[in-house]
């Protein structure tokens, strides 16, 4: 009964898409006409918030992701198989919000959440140093995500953890893909050396 209640709950909460909201409150505008229309907490950024508002927005994309993962084991007590699912649950209501006619985002924010509640800081960190270095040195942003992915990986190998996160794993890299599908023609041409890092 637990399970179910925590990946419900977790599901709800992954679909609140802080970063439309956000901006529709402060800037006026809808984030999916910015940037690659992701209704995540980049285009708050592009759309004229910039850090004021992108990292706050990523903060409560982040943070609807962890929260229910993290209580579901403290709380529930909900472990093992049993945590596959309310694992997954905040990264497919964000990736398929049904506030948004289950177009959401793409789940980056909340990747990071859910690795966070599952393994406190080691899998986040595994999965963001990695996918920051292949950023630095190349522009396809699909391709930085799956070697982010793929450095997570490495890091639950490492760390010998359990089946059920490696489940976890193959549906979030599943559901990484599917959101950037989109992006995986685009050569992964080095960054110039020059190039600015920011924006």
């Amino acid at each position: 009964m637990a399970t179910l209640y925590w990946t419900a709950a977790g599901f709800l909460s992954g679909s609140l898409m802080f970063s439309v909201w956000t901006a529709r409150a402060f800037l006026g505008v809808d984030i999916r006409q910015f940037g690659d229309g992701n209704p995540g907490a980049g285009n708050v950024w592009r759309a004229g918030g910039g850090w004021k508002l992108g990292v706050p927005a990523a903060l409560l994309d982040y943070g609807k992701a962890v929260i229910p993962v993290a209580l579901a084991q403290v709380s529930g007590g909900v472990t093992g198989w049993a945590l596959v699912p309310v694992g997954l649950a905040p990264l497919l209501g964000h990736a398929f919000s049904p506030l948004l006619g289950f177009r959401g985002g793409k789940g980056v924010a909340a990747t990071f959440g859910i690795w966070t509640g599952l393994t406190g800081l080691g899998g986040p960190l595994a999965f963001g140093l990695t996918s920051l270095l292949l950023w630095r040195l190349q522009w396809a942003a699909g391709w930085t995500m799956i070697w982010g992915m793929a450095g997570l990986l490495v890091y639950l190998a490492l760390r010998m953890h359990e089946a059920p996160l490696l489940a976890v794993w193959t549906v979030n890299a599943a559901i990484i893909s599917w959101r950037h599908r989109h992006e995986f023609h685009a050569s992964t041409t080095a960054r110039p050396s020059n190039e600015p890092r920011t924006g």
